[in-house]
């Protein structure tokens, strides 16, 4: 590898390293403003995602000039690739949070209502698989990013486990409803975090073992 190639590839490692770090703050600002009904904290959240935006539109253009001066191969044309994939995924991410942030608006304005699922559990399991999805592309570590994908199945479950804990309230307080269906989308939001951080994952074991792992990553676990 070239010297110039090698600081470009640097170069683009701390952009994806900051990127992921603005939507990991995104992701816990947009929780917390549920779990302490924070308007301000939940309108934070949707401006930072202006920031995210230019963030993805910054690496995107790197990547691109990386790959049209230096034309890698091998592992360099594969990290190149893996974060290009995964500077999507975190844009993504960082919609989905504001996405929790309007949920997080509207439920300030209603009286509070117990959350009908396990909400804790839930966000530390997707945080947890966020930040650890990351640090295994940084640490460039398949076994980190495998134990991600294996993570999945516990948040899928709690989400699956809502809709039946919604339709119990709804049924019990007919009246809290909309309250209800803004949980329901809570949840739904935070089982796509969660399926976006698995996707970062089967990214970086691409990077590492040039395996396409997606689609059938449970019987690459196996």
């Amino acid at each position: 590898m070239s010297v110039h190639l090698q600081k470009e590839i640097e170069k683009l490692k701390k952009l994806i390293i900051a990127e992921g770090t603005v939507v990991e703050e995104s992701v816990a600002m947009a929780v917390r403003s549920i779990e302490v009904r924070d308007e301000e904290m939940a309108r934070q959240v949707i401006r930072m995602d202006d920031e995210i935006d230019q963030l993805e539109v910054n690496l995107e253009e790197e990547g691109l000039k990386i790959l049209a001066l230096y034309q890698p191969v091998a592992i360099d044309l594969r990290f190149i690739v893996a974060v290009l994939k995964i500077n999507n995924e975190l844009e993504r991410i960082g919609d989905l949070s504001v996405n929790i942030a309007e949920r997080a608006l509207f439920l300030v304005t209603q009286p509070p209502i117990d959350i009908p699922f396990d909400f804790e559990t839930m966000v530390f399991n997707v945080r947890k698989m966020l930040r650890e999805s990351l640090d295994s592309l940084v640490s460039v570590d398949a076994r980190l990013a495998k134990q991600v994908c294996e993570s999945d199945d516990v948040v899928d479950r709690i989400n699956r486990e809502m809709y039946a804990q919604v339709k119990k309230g709804i049924l019990a307080h007919p009246e809290r409803l909309e309250c209800l269906i803004h949980f329901l989308l809570v949840s739904r939001h935070l089982e796509r975090i969660a399926d976006l951080a698995t996707n970062i994952s089967e990214d970086v074991i691409y990077m590492i073992e040039g395996k396409i792992v997606r689609h059938k990553v449970k019987e690459y676990m196996a």
